[in-house]
């Protein structure tokens, strides 16, 4: 799968519709490699190339982190809508404007698969689905698959999508008591449950092949890592190879099985524990004893490390796009230079990272094409907008991104007090 654009609208900070565009504009890069090296060919019928990454930056409370937020919200809803202990609960449209309080969010992705272009989306509000679409671009033509108002399909296409017209037959005579017409059951999810819904699978599948890790400790990902562990010697092998290529002074890891004490009478319980492996030297620094240390005593940035090492794997290896919110924290600079350079690079055929980040060092000519890098900025009137450092006319190539971002040129920054005040307001107070 790739994804094309991403489009949302009336959602949290974001009161228009917004769209993250990871098709490559048409431009010449400073460093040519860059121009090939960050860039995915592909041979569909638009010609389209596709942003190997895409960095996002803004302000603190800008809005950066609601544009994932909304696509984890889109695909969440995407994949588990069918499910009758599933509610919207949404609750999340812009609250600082009254035309937009009591309207419907918008939300919307144009992705390919095996060369044909497809174009879903929905509108919903906190109970109810207003609209839901999907079109495909076969050849020349974009056709629509079926369009839905509400509880009714007012539109499919038979020959291209007759999945939809045999459910809808199935339920003909009485629609507004079946489950295909629930208010809060997406009509694409229903048919993926289905056996006739192939390509509606096929498109969740998709869906749920798009990797997104949430900030700091999000759950399930240090699991996840002493499963790849061992349960696949390839991942084992890389985990510990990231690590070594981080400077975590890991030489090896790995889980052991231990015995600790219950109450006085009963057996001993045993449980697995996760242990990194270091040298062990002697004063002349000449032993090659391992020294094992529970991994609970390794620094956050190394644990970070530790889970996100199987996830990148798994995104390189098998082309799935990965989603990071907070990509540097607990990372050195030259980390995460070093992991962009991993996606931006040939060994990736067809991977896009999208992440979110404060780290200036990235923005640099030497590193990223100016339509990988977007920003967010909140106006007067507290709505989040976000655009493009290709949208900027007269940027040379030659132009220092960082010292003209942190200047303030593309916007997106901070406007600070001067913090030294407080101390004597503290002493007024």
């Amino acid at each position: 799968m790739k994804i094309q654009e991403f489009s949302f609208g009336n959602f949290r900070s974001f009161k228009d519709i917004q769209t993250l565009n990871l098709s490559a504009a048409k431009i010449k890069s400073k460093y040519t490699k860059l121009d090939s090296n960050n860039v995915i060919r592909d041979s569909n019928s638009e010609n389209i190339s596709f942003l190997k990454s895409k960095a996002i930056y803004g302000a603190n409370s800008s809005g950066k982190s609601n544009v994932i937020n909304a696509l984890t919200f889109f695909l969440a809803f995407a994949k588990n809508s069918v499910k009758n202990e599933i509610v919207i609960g949404l609750n999340s449209s812009f609250k600082l404007s009254v035309e937009t309080e009591n309207k419907p969010g918008f939300f919307q992705i144009i992705f390919w698969i095996d060369n044909v272009k497809y174009r879903y989306g929905f509108e919903i509000d906190d109970k109810i689905i207003f609209a839901e679409w999907l079109y495909a671009k076969f050849n020349e033509r974009e056709l629509p698959l079926f369009i839905r108002e509400k509880q009714k399909i007012i539109s499919i296409d038979k020959t291209n999508f007759s999945e939809g017209s045999k459910l809808i037959s199935l339920f003909e005579t009485d629609n507004s008591d079946n489950d295909i017409f629930r208010n809060n059951s997406l009509f694409l999810t229903v048919l993926s449950s289905f056996g006739i819904g192939k390509l509606s699978k096929k498109i969740i599948e998709s869906f749920s092949s798009i990797i997104v890790v949430n900030g700091l400790g999000q759950k399930g990902l240090y699991q996840y890592a002493i499963d790849s562990l061992e349960k696949d010697g390839h991942k084992k092998k890389y985990i510990v190879d990231f690590l070594k290529n981080g400077d975590t002074g890991i030489e090896d890891i790995a889980t052991r099985e231990i015995s600790y004490s219950t109450n006085l009478g009963e057996e001993d319980k045993k449980t697995k524990r996760l242990f990194s492996a270091r040298k062990k030297f002697n004063k002349k620094n000449l032993s090659e004893e391992k020294q094992l240390l529970s991994f609970n005593m390794e620094s956050e940035g190394t644990r970070k490390l530790f889970e996100l090492s199987p996830i990148i794997y798994d995104a390189i290896t098998n082309e799935r796009p990965l989603v990071i919110d907070e990509f540097d924290a607990r990372f050195h600079p030259l980390l995460t230079k070093k992991i962009l350079e991993l996606f931006n690079s040939e060994a990736n055929k067809g991977s896009q990272l999208i992440f979110v980040t404060h780290d200036t060092n990235l923005l640099s000519s030497s590193i990223m094409r100016k339509d990988q890098i977007d920003f967010v900025e909140k106006d007067k009137y507290g709505a989040s907008h976000l655009y493009s450092l290709v949208q900027f006319k007269g940027i040379r190539n030659s132009a220092s991104f960082e010292k003209d971002y942190i200047q303030g040129k593309y916007g997106a920054i901070p406007f600070l007090g001067d913090f030294r005040k407080l101390i004597n307001a503290g002493e007024d107070a």
